[in-house]
């Protein structure tokens, strides 16, 4: 029996298919069983799989793609399931093929400074076993204990240190991926220069389960820095925080991170986590972080970002002393996102723009949302220009906030896209956002988009309804 639009459905012939790909114990069929992967992190949307499987070797998932292949079914690739895009709905039901059993750390080659993972690792157990060994993987999204490093590639997922460090792209050494048709591919290695061929790695990096389910992945990583000092900076209003953000780099200073937090966010997550934070009256805050091999240099960079900061027009600098005062405020920057969840209804926008920008672009989306009546809360990583706009129902009626949200959402976008920036600088297109991209890409590189993913995917089984729009 055929399903939407060109995919078949689950038939009972299928799922003996599948039980012999991976074992009968991990084709997963009950209502109940389903019900799980059938949401992720956005919002509140949930789509019901026909059947989940979850493998536990490269040739079980390569088994699985041919059967889906061969029989037209839609795939949905899942990791951790803490997307913010919708890129683990299985919006056309099908299979989820959920790589949350391929979780070992393969190898810490201290050597020559490469990880070697599977992608179900989660993001801060691979992180603690190489800081154990004095060694370093800097990206450090907001989810990182429960997100995976899978999901890390699908989505080339950022954090508070892209300011310094990069994102997911700029870590990754090799890839080993099946495609739609079974094939595994492993472009990249333990190599630091490879100029052979097309770079497949930077292809696969950000594509979103949309190519190929990536398999085993290999990580560059550095030398663990010794000493870690940072400050938080209250402002009395969030121009001057944004503009003291350019200042911060004005002065020659590189920082690990440099968050951006408006009065509203600090607040939320203080009492989601029911502990005070410091500065929490002001308007903004900042919180910069300074990492290095030598106590002299970092100390001497915090003292001199502090004079810049109030030179910018910050109240206060407040310099936590201990290891475990640093760690408290990171633990409330990380919380904001999950309490904003818990406050309302809402709808967040992840929109990066140039640094220069950033004034400009909170002043703009404050603007859209008051008139639109409906309230905004900022916040995000200012030193790589990537501020996260949550957009709260509160208790506006279900009618009017379905009628204003769109309008605001497009507004937004304009309005980022207008200052140089993009609709997403972390959180990925999905499903939640594909209809947007023809604000921020022309035709001509959607075309390209459409090329790539019918050389990769010709039946369209991977992921479908995923990032592209519509045509």
């Amino acid at each position: 029996m055929t399903g939407p639009g060109p995919f078949a459905r689950v038939t009972p012939g299928i799922l003996e298919e599948l039980r012999a790909a991976c074992g009968p114990d991990w084709v997963l069929v009950t209502a109940e069983d389903r019900e799980p992967y059938g949401s992720d992190e956005t919002e509140d949307l949930w789509f019901d799989p026909e059947v989940v499987v979850r493998p536990r070797t490269t040739e079980e998932v390569s088994a699985i793609l041919r059967v889906a292949h061969a029989r037209r079914v839609p795939v949905t690739p899942r990791a951790g399931g803490t997307g913010l895009s919708g890129g683990a709905l299985p919006v056309r039901g099908g299979i989820v093929l959920s790589v949350d059993r391929m979780d070992s750390i393969l190898e810490i080659d201290r050597e020559n400074l490469v990880a070697v993972v599977e992608p179900g690792v989660i993001t801060q157990t691979l992180q603690e076993a190489v800081e154990a060994a004095g060694l370093y993987y800097p990206p450090d999204p907001a989810s990182r204990g429960s997100c995976t490093l899978g999901g890390n590639v699908a989505e080339n997922a950022g954090g508070p240190r892209a300011a310094k460090y990069g994102v997911t792209k700029d870590w990754i050494l090799g890839l080993e991926a099946v495609l739609p048709d079974g094939s595994v591919v492993r472009p990249g290695g333990k190599l630091l220069k490879n100029r052979t061929g097309y770079s497949l790695v930077q292809v696969l990096v950000g594509s979103e389960g949309t190519l190929a389910v990536v398999t085993r992945i290999w990580l560059k990583l550095i030398p663990l820095p010794r000493f870690r000092r940072c400050l938080l900076a209250p402002f009395p209003d969030l121009e001057g925080a944004a503009a003291g953000v350019a200042r911060i780099y004005g002065a020659g200073l590189l920082p690990a991170a440099l968050e951006f937090m408006e009065r509203d966010a600090i607040r939320l997550a203080a009492e989601h986590l029911r502990t005070p934070v410091p500065g929490s009256d002001a308007d903004a805050l900042l919180l910069l972080e300074i990492d290095g091999n030598h106590e002299a240099s970092v100390e001497a960079d915090l003292g001199t970002a502090g004079e810049v900061l109030l030179a910018a027009g910050a109240t206060d600098c407040l310099l936590p002393e201990s290891p475990s005062k640093q760690a408290d405020l990171w633990k409330v920057r990380r919380a904001i996102g999950e309490a904003v969840k818990k406050t309302s209804v809402y709808k967040e926008e992840d929109t990066v723009v140039p640094r220069a920008a950033l004034p400009a672009l909170v002043a703009g989306v404050k603007g859209i949302c008051a008139r639109a009546g409906v309230r905004v809360v900022c916040y995000g990583h200012a030193g790589d220009g990537n501020i996260h706009c949550n957009v709260l129902r509160m208790d506006l009626d279900e009618a009017a906030w379905n009628e204003r949200l769109p309008g605001v959402v497009e507004e937004i976008f304009r309005l980022t896209v207008s200052l140089g920036g993009m609709i997403s600088g972390e959180h990925g297109i999905g499903w939640t956002q594909r209809r947007y991209l023809p604000l921020a890409l022309p035709p001509a590189e959607i075309a390209v988009m459409r090329a790539l993913k019918r050389a990769f995917d010709p039946t369209g089984i991977l992921n479908p309804d995923k990032m592209l729009p519509e045509e």
